[in-house]
């Protein structure tokens, strides 16, 4: 995911975004910790595109 991406997205959608991506990231931690994880990079590029999120949505709240 691009910040070019995230950006197009209403404050709504990019709430229900960084959610998903929280599950995504806690599921993917337990998967790490019973060895059943395949590649363990994909833990970085959840916690890189959940802080891409955030930035984003810090960014609207300045604006407005």
């Amino acid at each position: 995911m691009k910040a070019n991406e995230v950006r197009k997205f209403s404050a709504s959608e990019l709430e229900e975004k960084l959610s998903g991506l929280k599950k995504d990231l806690f599921f993917l931690r337990m998967q790490h910790a019973t060895n059943q994880l395949d590649n363990p990079i994909k833990i970085a590029q959840v916690r890189k595109d959940i802080a891409r999120v955030k930035t984003i949505i810090r960014q609207n709240q300045l604006e407005h």
